[in-house]
Order: C-alpha cells, then structure tokens, then sequence
C-alpha cells in the first residue's frame, strides 16, 4: 500500500521567492514570505526554473528537512503559471507531497480520505477472491485510519446457503492488521477464527443496528471480550483504546463489520472519522457483496463439476488405470474438462477424455451430458469414430440454443488381442510410450470439434505390446498464456521419456510447473498401462455353419469350464453358447468362431461374418415363439447381452457373473 502523503502548496515568483502558501506548508516548514524556494528545500528552484523556460511542469524528487527537525525525500512537482498572475507576482506553484509523520497521520481528514477513497480502493475493487480483498480492505485501514483493524463477516454468508435465524451470530474474522508487527495480535485475533461476541458487546450492537458504533475508550468492552474468550491479551491490547466498528450493509442486509482501534498516542475517532470511515465502509461493502457472490457460484459451478466427474473408474484386471483432475486457477472459471474409463465386456476398455469450451456452469452441465452420452455409446459397442459422430450430432442440436463445441479422445483398448481403436475430434493427440521405447504422439486422422459437424471422424486401429503406456489429456496440461503449445507438448514427452517408477509418480510428473501458474485452465488427464489378459483367460474355436457344430460347441464348453474350475456353470453357459451358435447358422451362414473369456464375468462371444443385428422378438400367439427365442433365453440367463460390430461382420456376446 502506499504511504499517506501530505501536499503543501508554495506559489513564488519567477525567481523562486515564496509569496504565498497554505497552511499545511507552515504547519510542517519553517516558512516566512521573501524565503527563497531553495531554503525550504534544496535543489527546487533549479527544478522551478527549468519548468518556467520550457512551460511544461517538472517533477523530482529531493531531500527536506521539517520545522520538527526530521528528514524526508519529498516529491517536488513544479507548476508554471499561464494566463497572467492577476497583478500577484505569481509566476508558478511548487507542490510539495511528504509523508505524513505516523504520529500526525490521522490529523489531515483530507489525507485520510484520499488514502482511503481515492488511493487504494479503487484498485482492489476487481479482486473477486474474498480473502484477498479482505486482506487488501484491511492494510488499507491500517495505517491510514487506524493502528489496528480487522474484517469480520457473519460466518453463515461466508459458507452457508441461507443465513439460519440466530440471535449470538458467528461471526468469522476475514483478516487482521496492524501498525507496529506486534505478533500478540495474531495470537489474540487469529485470522480465520469463528466466533460470537457477547450480547451486549459494542459488536452486536453494530450488527443489530447497522450503524457505526465508537466505544470511548473500549476498556470494559476489552476486559468483557477477554473474560469471554478467556485471552487475557485482548483486554491488554485493547484496554484504553478508541474502538469504532464500521458495518458493512448490501442489499439491506449487514454482511459483517470493519473493527478499527487507535491506541492511546493518537486521537480518538470523532464524528468526522466516522463520515470518513462509513464512505469507505459502504464502498467497500460493494465488493465484499461482489466477492461472496462470485464465490459462491464459483464453489456451486465447482461443486456441480465435480458432482458430474467418474467416482469410479473401471478397466479388464490386465489394465492399470490412473487419472487425475486439477481445477482451474482461482483466476479461472470452472471448466469442462473430463475423463472415462469403462469397462467392456470382453476384457475391452474405452478410455476417452474430452474437453468442453468454454468455462461457467454451463460448460459442467455439458460436460456432463456427454460423459452420460458416451457412457451409453460405450454400452451399445459403437467403433469409436461412430461414437464421436453421436456425440457430434448431440452437440450440434444442443447447439441450436446456444453454440458451443467440445473435443474429445476416444480409444477402445482389447485386452485379448492387443489391438487399440483410437479417433479424435479436435482433440490433442494421445501420447503412447512403448516398453523401453521413446515417448512419441499418437498420428491420429484429423477430425473438427464435435459441435462443428465439418468433416468425418475417421479412426486408427494397431496393435500395442504389453506395458505400453496410453496418456490422454487436455489442453490445459500444455498450453498457458507464456508458453506456446509445442513447448508445452515437448516437455510432457521428455517427461515421460525420463520415466518413473509408478502411474501416479507419472501423473504427479506431468503436473510438475503447472500449479503456480495463476491464469491456468482446469486440466483432465487418463494414463493406463496396457496389458493383454493371460492366455489361459480366453479360448476361441472355429466352427462351420453346420448344425452338428451346436453339439461340438456344448462338449467345448463344457470342457473348458471343467478346466478353469467353473464346472458349476457349465449348464447355463452351455445353454447360452448353444442360442448364440444356433442363431449364427440360422441367420449368418459362413464359418462362426465361438470365444470364452473369463475376466471380471465370464463372456461367450459368437462371431459371425454377418453385418445384420439380431433382435429378441415375441411370436404373435406367445411370447417364446420361434422366432427370436434363442434370444430371448440368452435376456434371460445371462446377465446382460449385446452385439457390436466387427471389421468382418459382427460379434455377439452375453456375460454371466462369476460365481
């Protein structure tokens, strides 16, 4: 903050003799009419006299003595006269702006109030962090209108939803300041602390009223604080005081108070401070109002944020998964960012992580339908390109509202082949980090934002060794105001060529230099580590489209399951290969192949090079007619059932809990 000044006026005339100045100059110079500028202060008629040549005013800054003998570096600007001196011999004005000693500081109401008003306030006043502007409110108090001052604000605005009816209010106190460092304070009057004052306290009458409260002195008030909180320094710091409490009133509502004390070397506060102080009490209280509001939208958008983030994510056991969620800095809204991880059945995982424009509410309320959309597209088996078209076409009528777009990864890991399924829209490209092998980003067919509806989203299939690392992201992890992207996207691959021993080690790594960055974006972040399942976990055969293969799949099965121990499910899951086979034939005709593979459930799949999708119907005399009857036992034994396509046709699976 800067240090309260005292202006003193001089008007001299083109030599720099002193004719006139005010009062504030005699108070604090040794002046006499005649004086030469340069007897008051050193250096100033040169100054004075280079402003009257050029016309134009000059500013500098010199060393002066006052009448009580102290020393101060006075900024000396000086002012040529124009339009003549009216017949007074004036030919410029020397303004001389001094600190105001500390023990003067709260004689000049005008320099209380231009320090208060003026100075200051005017540049906190778009801080919407409400400590900091409690912090900035309070150092402007102290030491321009008081030794010690304190923000206090009922604690139920501060973090309740509704004020609850309470006549002993809690009250939280916001910030605290003082003249002279004197560390009792904080231990008397922590920051931070909640607490009740008592109930005939100047305090609650201040909150009771809504009116300025002055305590002369606040000695009893000080000795009934102490025995209440039984802190025996409050009475000593506060004992013989001058106390005035300020309240801070929006929308008819007392918020809390601004609790000012000057000591025992100064005046006490008089009905002059107290114009001066409710001025700057109710400017103040304009952005106290502003900061609480912003606050707590900001806490409700981040608590709806997070409210709509995975709690859990799932993957086949071969798969690690590790994620992380940073929010955007306090300088920054809520965001959109988001990630998944689902489990498919098949020992397969979708892994997907988007990134919403936009910050707000309404970025986390979309955010949030397209983690509920992808969650649906990942349950109906869609190819990954087909699930961004969707979700494309649910942004673009969205849209039709209010336009808005997203980007999204999207990657379809199976864990039995090895085989990865991976389309962008927008999107940064996945980072892939292969066993022993440099770090390098994935080249994925470029696809416009879902939202945009440009362009097709094509996708990329290939196959990954075992422990190969998949790392998905959004844009705040790389990008920021002073760094360009490419930098950005160069050290996250030297990061994770430097290795380290775990995923979450990994993750902390990359969030390395991204958290004291006060304009940062939220950021989202999916690493898996993947691995195909063992062999003995799956087991495929080819059958022909032969009804005498229905009778060779059941012995299969049969068998297998006596192997992996899972005799006692052999019944149904012979049942289930047997409708799943039959309709192959049936409907498909070419070879079939037939897979078991026995992870978090047990699954029997049936490929087919059919590209149909087969549907449970009801017979129109009952409902297990023939047609759609194999089905209809597969809704019922497994516990649940689907069809995905395949590059060669299509794959249909049913999935039993292991018992």
């Amino acid at each position: 903050m800067e240090s309260s000044t005292r202006i003193l006026i001089l008007g001299t005339d083109s030599t720099g003799k002193v004719l006139q100045f005010d009062r504030n100059a005699a108070a604090v110079l040794d002046v006499r009419p005649g004086m030469m500028l340069d007897e008051l202060v050193a250096g100033a008629r040169d100054t004075l006299l280079e402003a009257l040549r050029t016309g134009r005013e000059r500013t500098v800054v010199l060393s002066m003595q006052t009448l009580d003998g102290s020393a101060y570096d006075a900024v000396v600007t000086a002012h040529p006269m124009s339009g003549g001196d009216g017949g007074t011999g004036l030919a410029a004005l020397a303004v001389v702006r001094v600190p105001v000693p500390l023990a003067d500081r709260f004689l000049d109401p005008a320099v209380m109030r231009r320090t208060l008003l003026e100075d200051s306030l005017p540049r906190i006043g778009a801080t919407l962090d409400l400590d900091l502007l409690a912090r900035g409110l309070v150092d402007i108090l102290v030491p321009a209108f008081c030794n010690s001052g304190a923000l206090l604000l009922l604690d139920s605005l501060v973090d309740a939803d509704e004020p609850p009816e309470d006549p002993t209010p809690l009250l939280r106190r916001m910030a605290v300041a003082t003249d002279d460092d004197d560390p009792a304070w904080d231990a008397a009057f922590p920051t931070g602390e909640a607490l009740t004052y008592p109930g005939d306290s100047p305090h609650m009458e201040c909150l009771r009223r809504g009116e300025p409260v002055r305590a002369l002195p606040a000695g009893e008030e000080a000795v009934a604080l102490a025995e209440a909180w039984r802190r025996p320094a409050v009475a000593d710091l506060l004992k013989g005081s001058s106390l005035l409490l300020l309240p801070i009133e929006a929308g008819g509502t007392v918020l809390g108070f601004f609790a000012c004390s000057r000591n025992t070397a100064h005046r006490p506060f008089d009905a002059y401070d107290v114009e001066i102080g409710m001025e700057f009490a109710s400017r103040a209280a304009g952005f106290v109002e502003s900061a609480r509001r912003y606050g707590r939208e900001r806490a409700t958008a981040l608590t709806l944020q997070r409210s709509l983030l995975p709690t859990g994510l799932s993957a086949p056991s071969s798969v690690q998964v590790q994620h992380r969620y940073l929010p955007g800095s306090r300088l920054i809204e809520v965001g959109g960012d988001w990630y998944e991880s689902i489990a498919l059945p098949g020992a397969r995982v979708a892994l997907v992580v988007g990134d919403v424009a936009g910050h707000g509410v309404r970025a986390a309320v979309t955010m949030g339908r397209l983690r509920t959309a992808i969650h649906t597209l990942a349950g109906l088996d869609l190819p990954p390109a087909e699930a961004l078209e969707r979700l494309d076409s649910l942004m673009r009528s969205l849209g039709e509202r209010e336009p808005h777009f997203a980007t999204c990864a999207y990657v379809l890991y199976d864990a039995v082949s090895g085989r990865c399924e991976v389309a962008s829209a927008g999107h940064l490209p996945p980072l892939v980090v292969p066993p022993g092998g440099p770090a390098a980003y994935l080249d994925v067919p470029p696809a416009p934002p879902l939202g945009i509806g440009d362009g097709p989203i094509v996708s990329r299939e290939f196959t990954v060794e075992d422990g190969t690392l998949l790392f998905l992201y959004t844009d705040g992890l790389v990008e920021n105001r002073a760094r360009d992207i490419d930098d950005g996207l160069g050290r996250l691959r030297r990061t994770f060529d430097l290795g380290a021993p775990t995923l979450d080690a990994l993750c902390q790594a990359a969030l390395d230099g991204v958290y004291d960055d006060q304009h940062r974006d939220d950021i989202a972040m999916l690493l898996a580590r993947l691995h195909r399942i063992g062999d003995d976990a799956h087991v495929s055969w080819d059958l022909p489209a032969d009804p005498a293969a229905v009778r060779r799949a059941r012995g299969l099965v049969r068998d297998r399951l006596a192997r992996w121990g899972l005799a006692e499910m052999a019944e149904s899951t012979v049942l289930l290969a047997s409708e799943l086979v039959t309709n192959a034939i049936r409907h498909a005709g070419g070879r079939i192949t037939l897979r078991l593979v026995r992870e978090e459930g047990l699954v029997c799949e049936v490929f087919d090079a059919s590209d149909g999708r087969p549907r449970v119907r009801a017979g129109d005399g009952a409902p297990f007619a023939e047609a759609g009857r194999g089905l209809n036992v597969v809704s019922r034994l497994a516990s649940r059932w689907g069809v995905r396509r395949t590059p060669h046709g299509k794959a249909v699976w049913c999935e039993q809990p292991l018992k």
